[in-house]
């Protein structure tokens, strides 16, 4: 922008996130891929507002961020909750659920779906504590969330764009990594609409 002339604030920025962001997400997820068998469970807090919320997420076996969701309680019922929100919306039962030892994950499981496999082992479950990084980066750039809801839609639109883009760079060559992204980057073009 800058380069063609184009001034642009960083309330511009976050105003075409409000008002593109969602959509765009919404449109990636409906083109994403079939996820993996495999879901790693993780939760961690965020201050907003002065209080502790808890920001649950699911990451599939590949690093994909199947979904997450905010909330002011860390106990059954809030698992519950993530749950019911992860099969509604995936329509997928996942084979295996690798959590860390809290106890809500089991609870919930053994209501919801008593037949997945679940692993309880906080070493097997550093791809969801690794997945909480780029939050805490967006979180110190933006001086913390307002609410929870704003921290939902952020979040939530965040994590879908973001999959996009992120690829395990490390577990493929290099001429295999510029054709997916080449690939990825005209999807984007497409869902944007900047193709004619």
């Amino acid at each position: 922008m800058a380069e063609r002339g184009v001034v642009v604030s960083y309330e511009t920025v976050r105003a075409w996130c409000s008002k593109f962001g969602r959509e765009y997400a919404k449109r990636l997820r409906r083109n994403r891929g079939r996820l993996g068998d495999t879901w790693h469970l993780d939760e961690v807090y965020l201050k907003i507002d002065g209080r502790f919320q808890y920001l649950w997420r699911a990451v599939d076996q590949e690093g994909q961020v199947v979904d997450i969701l905010v909330q002011s309680r860390r106990d059954t019922g809030a698992a519950k909750r993530f749950f019911r929100k992860l099969l509604g919306k995936e329509c997928t039962v996942p084979n295996r659920v690798i959590t860390d030892r809290l106890g809500s994950y089991g609870a919930a499981m053994r209501q919801l779906i008593p037949k997945v496999e679940h692993i309880q082992n906080k070493g097997a479950n550093n791809r969801a504590e690794n997945s909480h990084q780029p939050t805490r980066e967006r979180e110190r750039r933006r001086s913390r969330f307002r609410s929870a809801s704003e921290a939902q839609r952020f979040l939530s639109t965040f994590s879908a764009i973001s999959n996009q883009f992120r690829e395990g760079r490390h577990l493929i060559q290099a001429s295999t990594h510029r054709a997916l992204m080449t690939r990825r980057f005209a999807e984007w073009r497409v869902i944007c609409g900047s193709v004619a």
